[in-house]
């Protein structure tokens, strides 16, 4: 039966109505801001003062972060490298042992994450597109960081998602409380599209594996003959966020609509999400889908849609203390949008958003909390499409 859970609706209009800019050229529009080497820029959101810090630049269109223990970030950036950042400084030499990628549409080295025991085991695992006789898909890669190198790398997991082209190959990766890895393959575009709602295959779905890649065997697919077992949820467009609820332990997923209907999910074992049965968004050439109606019984609703699309490209709830208006809220990135979402849980109609960063007019690409409890993000590129643009902030608070 269709859930009763209260549909949400974002409006793209910009929130934040102060800003104050340090070492920037302040342009006639109030929109159009030119940005100089080593800016730090303050901003006044609803609740509270933020200060924005370029910790590094002159990355190719990076797509992730992750936080080594010692301080420094490892960057992985589509065209197939990662970069260690060291001390605020992009080192020159990329690390090596990273696996070949494809580079073609969306596709390319995606994701990194750490091992939840990195501090003992040190393994790192890598999202990224794979060729093959097929073309191309998705697939993780798991090694060792040491000596400042990956070393005894072997891909754990290839995606049955094979295409020629390099369009939705998701990639994001998650491990969720109890040491699981949450694995979001794209439908692969309009060709993949028929293969999204067929359990045979890896189009459009979230995969739940081990740590080593091996099948949790309650996995509810793992019995039912001709389904992957690996499939934890399917009707997936092409995800690209995923986070763990700090309360609930629940996973959450956000995905691309395509024109319009963005959705954030929050992932149910053998849950159907409906695409491309049912979305909020329509076809590229116009079309409804559904006859308009975004729902359908035995489908999943999201909890929360943005129409028109945002392009979120990663979630996290805020658990920190450094923002402390933001504690316990849902934030979002998004691409198209360019601009960074707070959503409360919790208000009036439960549904108050507040639209940040805007006036960078940059693609963010990714989000994450440090364990300092302050907010970085990773900028794909600039309003410019500069090459070698991409950036890596970090959101502080003035009190």
């Amino acid at each position: 039966m269709l859930s009763n859970r209260r549909f949400h609706v974002s409006v793209l209009t910009p929130m934040s109505k102060y800003f104050r800019v340090h070492r920037i050229v302040a342009m006639v529009a109030a929109s159009a801001i030119q940005l100089l080497p080593a800016q730090t820029i303050e901003l006044e959101t609803q609740t509270q003062k933020i200060r924005v810090v370029t910790l590094a630049k002159g990355l190719d269109r990076p797509w992730s972060i992750a936080f080594l223990p010692d301080g420094d970030y490892l960057v992985p950036e589509l065209s197939g490298q990662v970069r260690l950042i060291h001390s605020g400084v992009v080192q020159a030499q990329p690390i090596e042992g990273v696996p070949q990628s494809q580079l073609q549409g969306h596709g390319g080295l995606l994701d990194i994450e750490l091992h939840p025991d990195f501090k003992n085991n040190h393994l790192a695992y890598i999202a990224y597109s794979k060729a093959g006789e097929k073309g191309v898909t998705t697939a993780i890669f798991r090694a060792r960081y040491e000596g400042g190198q990956f070393v005894d790398g072997k891909d754990i997991f290839v995606a049955d998602a094979w295409a020629r082209g390099g369009l939705n190959p998701g990639g994001r990766m998650v491990f969720d409380n109890k040491g699981l890895l949450y694995f979001g393959v794209g439908d692969r575009g309009p060709t993949g599209e028929p293969l999204v709602q067929d359990l045979g295959n890896h189009n459009g779905k979230i995969v739940r594996l081990r740590d080593d890649g091996s099948v949790p065997p309650d996995n509810p697919f793992v019995n039912r003959p001709g389904a992957k077992p690996e499939i934890f949820t399917y009707g997936n467009r092409t995800p690209q966020g995923l986070t763990v609820h700090p309360e609930t332990g629940e996973v959450w997923e956000s995905e691309h609509g395509p024109m319009g209907g963005d959705e954030v999910n929050i992932l149910k074992p053998g849950a159907n999400y409906g695409w491309p049965v049912v979305s909020f968004g329509r076809k590229y050439d116009g079309s409804i889908i559904n006859n308009g109606q975004p729902w359908k019984e035995g489908m999943e609703p999201p909890a929360y849609f943005w129409v028109p699309s945002i392009g979120i490209s990663n979630i996290l709830f805020y658990t920190g203390d450094q923002f402390p208006t933001w504690k316990g809220q849902l934030i979002v990135t998004g691409m198209s949008g360019r601009l960074v979402q707070t959503v409360r849980q919790k208000g009036r109609g439960q549904n108050e958003r507040e639209s940040i960063l805007t006036q960078l007019r940059s693609e963010f690409r990714d989000i994450r909390q440090g364990s300092d409890g302050l907010i970085y993000l990773v900028v794909r590129q600039d309003a410019k499409q500069t090459k070698n643009s991409g950036e890596i902030l970090r959101l502080e608070p003035i009190k």
